[in-house]
């Protein structure tokens, strides 16, 4: 299978993750780095073996086929959209935009130029997600009635060097982790028809105890705590909480209640985990992985699909498609909360495809 040159805008904290794991995939050759900062770009690079520039000239390159949009969430639109003009595929960080609107003008010009749209999260292909799929696919839990989601912790800024886009317009907890929950959900159990939630803000302002900001106050613009009810097509119903105001809990990232047995899914940021199964009455056993990709980070598995797609002539897995309807979804529980309405979800996506079981780190076919 031919290479597929790939390019990447961005060059921050994530982009290291990306960069580490592309080695993991044959089919992804790494062609240069980008960032609106050249000296970070070229600093990336020099770890990387790449040239790093900045975006325009990154743009302008005839070996990239495929570019990475790492930038922050309010500039994803925008990115994605030069990419498009350029005449290449992109695959976003999540969300694919701040809100739908600005989603659909990429979605739309990516139609208009015949070009494929991914985005992030891509977690759902690791193994300990694809062994649920494949339990769920297999009926071992029978027909799936109900679930539950739940992300909480204290807020990012005791520990991320610049926090404060956390709680800008764009992002906030749904936005930032309901990705991860929401999409591992459609890939289980299948498209969200509607959505009722509610929501709260108790700080307009944090304290950042990180360095370098320590001590530095940011404002909150958006509500840090979300929670609501899912209702699936299928016809389950999955209660979800994601949340940057809870100091601890116990609560399982996502169960999934079928009417012959439940089911632990594993975190939905990570690719492994353990994937636990129980009877009514019965004690949760683990249940062996039936997939790779689950020992590690893998965070490009969605670009290699993706580019194993476009050499295959296949849809690929980790789609805008997809990434859309979630946006759409996570968007629903504020106006849920705001016109105290259940809010019907207007778009409709396949279940992303299976992953083989039984392959090799690097492997997608």
């Amino acid at each position: 299978m031919r290479k597929v040159g790939i390019g990447i805008i961005g060059c921050g904290n994530i982009s290291t993750k990306y960069l580490e794991a592309m080695r993991r995939f044959p089919v992804l050759e790494l062609k240069a780095v980008a960032d609106m900062r050249s000296e970070v770009a070229e600093r990336r690079g020099a770890e990387f073996g790449v040239p790093g520039m900045r975006v325009g000239q990154l743009l302008k390159r005839d070996d990239v086929e495929i570019v990475i949009n790492l930038t922050v969430p309010l500039a994803h639109t925008d990115v994605s959209l030069a990419v498009l003009n350029a005449g290449k595929h992109v695959h976003s960080e999540k969300p694919l935009g701040i809100n739908t609107t600005e989603a659909r003008k990429v979605m739309e010009l990516a139609a208009q130029k015949n070009l494929r749209v991914g985005c992030a999260p891509d977690t759902f292909l690791g193994g300990g997600h694809q062994t649920a799929r494949k339990l769920i696919d297999d009926g071992a839990i029978g027909t799936p009635v109900a679930g539950s989601a739940f992300f909480g912790c204290p807020g990012h800024e005791s520990w991320h060097p610049a926090p404060g886009f956390y709680y800008l317009r764009g992002g906030g907890p749904m936005l930032d982790m309901g990705p991860y929950y929401i999409t591992d959900l459609v890939q289980l159990l299948g498209p969200v028809a509607s959505v009722v939630g509610s929501t709260a803000r108790p700080r307009t302002q944090r304290l950042v105890t990180s360095q370098p900001m320590s001590g530095t106050l940011v404002p909150v613009e958006v509500e840090t705590h979300v929670a609501g009810t899912l209702e699936f097509e299928s016809g389950a119903v999955v209660s979800i909480t994601m949340s940057f105001d809870v100091p601890q809990h116990m609560h399982a990232p996502i169960e999934i209640y079928g009417d012959k047995a439940a089911m632990l899914v594993p975190d939905p940021n990570k690719f492994g985990g353990e994937v636990k199964l129980a009877k009514p009455r019965g004690q949760w056993e683990p249940v062996a992985l039936t997939h790779g990709h689950a020992d590690g980070e893998f965070r490009s598995i969605g670009v290699a699909d993706m580019a194993t797609a476009i050499v295959t002539d296949r849809p690929h897995r980790a789609s805008g498609a997809l990434a859309f309807h979630v946006l759409e979804v996570m968007e629903a529980f504020q106006t849920s909360a705001d016109e105290g309405r259940r809010v019907k979800i207007e778009s409709r996506v396949d279940r992303p495809a299976a992953m083989p079981a039984g392959r090799e780190t690097g492997q997608i076919d």
